[in-house]
């Protein structure tokens, strides 16, 4: 082979290289889910976590094989925010933030219109993925506070309302220019769905998977018992250990909202960042917070943001009119402490800690 030929080679081989750790540095960057530890093995136990949506996951499962999946589940999570971030500006969902269609590339964004429709149908607009821009404005955004007065708010108003889009197998249409979808309410949840998912098409059957609070539990832990998972007192100064509950998990999944953390104060005014896209205000009522399990966490997650814009009243209504969810929730009783409410079949899974 001639000298020339053979540096040509090189070259195009040290090129070659150069791309690809160039275009996995790019990506890198664009991803939102990066390992924190490696897995933990402990007699056919699997444990790992990392991070996804600006939270925390963290997967556990039992399988005799010891596989370690969280490679191929990291993987999953990249697609899945590709799909449904507002941070990733070419996502599916902030392409059509910026236009007025989109036809569908991944299978993610499909589901969680159809699951959102039914939830927003069915609390009467309390659930709705267009309240984002009011979110912003009162200072739950990136950005912080942009409030300037009461127009803002009128305008905004008229952009918000899950009806104003429309979509079928293939694609979604805006109804209305302006309208801006967030599912940051109900992606961590549909997020532990996909995981559960994965880990069940591997023939797993024992797990429990959480990203962000909102969890997906199957089957039973190392001991043989169902998974327990604590629900914490609605204190801002609460910590892991200060629980108002436990509730024990079966083959069920579990999400949980309340406004005793995220807010602030304004001119002696306690500011929710639980937005009611009825009014395009902050909500002003007792309930603390709202746990509910249904089959998916997809659902349980959207359910809970539902009730916390309800208040106590409306949310045990709808626990009374739905067969397919149970709930427990905390609420404030006048007088500086707090009383509590549990669905009728949730209390055999109920416990309190002594």
């Amino acid at each position: 082979m001639r000298p020339n030929a053979r540096k040509n080679i090189i070259y195009s081989i040290v090129l070659l290289v150069a791309i690809m750790l160039v275009y996995s540095w790019r990506n890198r960057d664009k991803t939102e889910s990066t390992v924190t530890e490696d897995a933990v093995v402990v007699a056919d136990k699997m444990t790992f976590s990392g991070k996804t949506m600006g939270t925390t996951y963290n997967v556990t499962y039992l399988d005799e094989e010891n596989r370690g999946l969280q490679k191929s589940i990291d993987s999953l999570l990249v697609v899945f925010n590709q799909s449904l971030s507002t941070y990733i500006p070419d996502s599916e969902l902030s392409r059509f933030n910026l236009h007025d269609t989109l036809v569908f590339d991944l299978p993610y964004l499909l589901p969680i219109l159809e699951a959102s429709k039914t939830i927003y149908e069915n609390t009467n607009g309390a659930f709705d993925p267009t309240v984002g821009p009011l979110v912003n404005i009162w200072g739950f955004g990136p950005s912080g506070p942009e409030l300037k007065d009461s127009v803002d708010i009128r305008k905004l108003l008229a952009t918000v309302g899950f009806s104003k889009i429309e979509f079928d197998q293939n694609q979604l249409r805006k109804k209305e220019p302006g309208i801006y979808l967030d599912f940051s309410a109900i992606a961590k949840g549909y997020g532990s769905d996909v995981i559960a998912d994965f880990l069940k098409n591997r023939g797993i059957e024992n797990y429990l998977v959480e990203i962000g609070g909102e969890l997906v539990a199957n089957g039973v832990n190392e001991k043989g018992e169902l998974w327990k998972v604590g629900v914490n007192r609605p204190e801002e100064s609460a910590n892991a250990a200060d629980l108002m509950g436990i509730i024990a998990l079966q083959d069920r999944a579990m999400a949980t909202s309340g406004n005793y953390r995220n807010f602030y104060m304004l001119d002696s005014v306690r500011i929710s960042h639980t937005i009611n896209p009825a009014t395009g205000y902050p909500v002003n009522h007792t309930l603390l917070s709202a746990t509910v399990l249904a089959d998916n966490c997809m659902t349980a997650d959207a359910y809970a943001t539902a009730m916390m814009v309800m208040g106590i009243d409306e949310a045990i209504n709808l626990d009374e009119k739905l067969d397919k969810i149970e709930v427990f929730l905390i609420y404030d009783d006048g007088m500086g402490g707090f009383k509590t409410y549990a669905s009728e079949s949730l209390k055999p899974f109920l416990s309190f800690p002594q």
